[in-house]
C-alpha cells in the first residue's frame, strides 16, 4: 500500500486504514488499571428493588454493564491507553524543561489564529462534552507543586510562589503497598449520559428535578436556576461561561420539551418514568450531535466523516436503520447503536491519555463581541466578564437568541502553538485562585504518568521523531522547541508536541490526537450498552428511536430559538460558520 500518509490517500483506502488503526490500538491500547492496586475500596453499587437500573440510566453511572455494574460509575479510576509499565511519573522530571517557560515561550497567544471552519459554539461544546465524561476533581490543597519563576517573568508579585495543588489521591488505594504506578479517580460518570447536565450522584439529580412531569427545573424566564455561588444550577457547572450556559440551558429545554411529548404518547407514565426516558433520548441526542456533526466539523475530510457517520449509522445510513432496523449483530452496516456490546481487551473506562488529547484551550478567544440579530453590535468583552458569576448578568442583557448567534458567526482559536488564551495563562477564578492553564496542563501529563510526545508517538503506532523538523514544518517553531527543550527532541511533552504537529490538511487538531480518538469515539458507543444492544425501542420507545433520528444541532436550536432561523439558512452544520445577517 502507498507510504503517503493515510490522509493523503484516496478515500477507500483512507477508510481501511483508518479501520486498521482502529483494529490495532483496541487490540493494544486498552489497560485496565484494576491490575495496579486492589480495589476493595472502590463503589460497589447496589441494585434498585423496582428492577429501574434495568432499563434507565443510574444517577452515578452503575449497571451500564449489568454483570460488573460499578463499571464506568462514577468514583472509579481512569484507565490507560498505554502500558501500566509506561505510566510512572519521572518524579525527577516533573518540573524539568520549567512548564512555565514552555507556557511563556511557545503557548503565549501574540495574535489570535482563528479556526475558520468553526464557530466558538464548538468551542463551547467540547468543554460541555469534556464535563459529561471526566473531572479529577478538587486538587489537594496542602501538596502543592512550586514553579520556579525566571527573572524576567512578568507573574504579579502578589501572586508570587506560583503554585499549582497536586492532583486529588486515590482514595481507593488505602492500605497499597504495591509500589505500582500512580492511579486517578473520575468524580463523573465515565459514561455518554448527560451527567454534565444531571449531575453524578443521587443528591445532585434530585435537586435539579422539578419532580413534576419528568422536568427538570426552569425559571419563568427560560433560564436555569442560580446556585449559591451564581452561576447556573445545573449537573457540572465548574469553569463556567457564557458558551456553557448556552448549551446547558438549550439541553435543559430538550429535556423538557421531550417529557412533554412523552407524556402526551404515554399519559400514565409517572414522574420518574418521564424523567428516566427523557434523559436516555436525551443524552443519545448529544452522542449523536458530537459523532455526526461536531467531529466531522473539527475534522473535515472525505475519510473521516464517513468513518464517522459509519459508527453511528453504519454504510448503509441512518435513514435505512429506522425504516428497516440494526441489521446483525456487527457495527460496519447498521452503526454501533443496536449492535453488540463489547469492552474489547479492558473493562470500560476513560483513560487519562483521553483527557490529554481533550486539551483544546487555544478554541477560546481573549475577546467576544455581541449582537442582535439584525447585526447591530450590542457589546463588547473580554472572557473574564463572560465568565463565572458575571455570565448571568450577560445573558439577561444581550438575551439568548442574540448570543448564540453571536457565538454562532464567529471564529474560535485553532489548537496550535501561539494561540493559548491570554487569560487563560493569568486566569483568576471567583475563588481568588490564580494559575497559568498552560503550564497545569503540561504539569498534569507529567504528574498522571502521561508519556512524553515522542514516546507515546511510538506507543500507538506512530513512528518516533528524530528531530524537532519531523514535529513541525514552521522553522521559528522548531528553533524555539529545540531552546526550550535544551535541544532533547524526547523532552517535549504531549500537548506541546500535538499542538505543534504538522495537521492534516484541513484538520482541526493532530494526527496523534486522533489516533486516541478512533480508538475512544467507537468505544464510548460500543461499551456503552445504551448505545449498542440496548439501543432499540423496547428502551427507548418507538418515539424515542425516532425524535433521536430525526433530530440534530440545529433542529434543537430552531426549536428552543426559532429567532435564529434566518442565521441558519444554507447552514448544513450548526458548529460551522453561520450565516452573517448584517451582510
Amino acid at each position: 500500500m502507498s507510504r503517503k500518509p493515510w490522509h493523503q490517500l484516496k478515500t477507500p483506502l483512507a477508510l481501511i486504514k483508518l479501520l486498521q488503526f482502529r483494529n490495532r490500538l483496541r487490540e493494544n491500547n486498552l489497560h485496565d488499571t484494576a491490575a495496579i492496586a486492589p480495589t476493595d475500596h472502590l463503589p460497589k453499587p447496589k441494585p434498585s428493588p423496582d428492577g429501574r437500573h434495568f432499563r434507565a440510566r443510574t444517577d452515578d453511572g452503575s449497571f451500564n454493564d449489568l454483570d460488573h455494574p460499578e463499571m464506568g460509575m462514577a468514583g472509579t479510576r481512569f484507565g490507560r491507553n498505554v502500558p501500566l509499565q509506561d505510566v510512572y511519573p519521572d518524579e525527577k522530571a516533573l518540573l524539568t524543561p520549567n512548564p512555565r517557560e514552555i507556557s511563556r515561550k511557545v503557548m503565549t497567544r501574540d495574535e489570535f489564529i482563528p479556526a475558520t471552519i468553526l464557530n466558538v459554539l464548538a468551542a463551547a461544546w467540547i468543554q460541555f462534552e469534556n464535563h459529561d465524561w471526566f473531572s479529577h476533581g478538587d486538587n489537594q490543597t496542602k501538596q502543592k507543586f512550586q514553579l520556579p519563576l525566571a527573572d524576567d517573568d512578568d507573574w504579579p508579585a502578589e501572586h508570587r510562589p506560583l503554585e499549582v495543588g497536586k492532583t486529588a489521591i486515590d482514595e481507593t488505594r488505602k492500605g497499597d503497598e504495591s509500589g505500582g504506578p500512580p492511579t486517578f479517580i473520575n468524580t463523573v460518570t465515565h459514561w455518554w449520559d448527560g451527567s454534565q447536565i444531571y449531575g453524578s450522584d443521587s443528591a445532585t439529580v434530585a435537586k435539579l428535578r422539578s419532580h413534576k412531569d419528568g422536568k427538570l427545573t426552569m425559571g419563568d424566564d427560560g433560564l436555569l436556576p442560580l446556585d449559591d455561588g451564581g452561576v447556573d444550577s445545573t449537573g457540572f457547572n465548574d469553569n463556567w461561561w457564557v458558551g456553557l450556559s448556552l448549551l446547558h440551558t438549550l439541553f435543559a429545554k430538550e429535556h423538557n420539551f421531550i417529557c412533554d411529548r412523552l407524556k402526551a404518547e404515554y399519559p400514565s407514565w409517572s414522574d420518574d418514568q418521564l424523567f428516566d426516558q427523557a434523559r436516555l433520548i436525551n443524552a443519545a441526542l448529544t452522542a449523536k450531535i458530537h459523532t455526526a456533526e461536531w467531529t466531522p466539523a473539527i475534522l473535515p475530510l472525505p475519510a473521516t466523516d464517513i468513518a464517522l457517520n459509519v459508527n453511528w449509522a453504519g454504510f448503509l445510513g441512518e435513514d435505512f436503520r429506522y425504516l428497516f432496523g440494526h441489521i446483525g449483530e456487527g457495527e460496519l452496516l447498521s452503526g454501533i447503536p443496536g449492535s453488540s456490546t463489547d469492552h474489547h481487551t479492558a473493562p470500560y473506562y476513560l483513560t487519562e491519555e483521553f483527557v490529554s488529547v481533550y486539551r483544546m484551550h487555544p478554541l477560546i478567544p481573549d475577546d467576544y463581541q455581541y449582537y442582535d440579530l439584525q447585526g447591530k453590535l450590542l457589546q463588547e468583552s473580554d472572557f473574564m466578564a463572560s465568565s463565572g458569576k458575571r455570565t448571568r448578568a450577560l445573558v439577561e442583557a444581550v438575551g439568548m437568541d442574540n448570543l448564540f448567534y453571536s457565538l454562532g458567526i464567529t471564529h474560535p482559536g485553532a489548537v496550535t502553538l501561539h494561540n493559548f488564551p491570554r487569560f487563560l495563562q493569568l486566569h483568576k477564578r471567583d475563588n481568588g485562585e490564580v494559575f497559568d492553564l498552560a503550564a497545569v496542563d503540561i504539569l498534569r501529563d507529567r504528574e498522571r504518568g502521561v508519556p512524553r510526545y515522542n514516546r507515546f508517538r511510538e506507543l500507538i503506532g506512530r513512528s518516533r521523531v528524530k528531530s524537532f523538523e519531523e514535529i513541525t514544518s514552521n522553522p521559528v517553531w522548531a528553533k524555539e522547541l529545540r531552546e526550550v527543550y535544551n535541544n532533547d527532541i524526547n523532552a517535549v511533552d504531549l500537548m506541546v508536541g500535538m499542538f505543534a504537529e504538522d495537521l492534516p490538511e484541513g484538520f482541526g487538531f493532530s494526527d496523534t490526537a486522533f489516533r486516541v480518538f478512533i480508538l475512544m469515539a467507537s468505544r464510548r458507543l460500543k461499551s456503552d450498552r445504551f448505545l449498542s444492544k440496548d439501543y432499540r425501542a423496547e428502551i427507548y420507545t418507538p418515539f424515542g428511536l425516532e425524535w433521536i433520528y430525526r433530530n440534530n444541532f440545529i433542529t434543537l436550536l430552531k426549536r428552543h430559538y426559532p429567532k435564529l432561523a434566518p442565521a441558519l439558512v444554507g447552514v448544513s452544520n450548526g458548529f460551522a460558520p453561520w450565516r452573517n445577517l448584517s451582510h
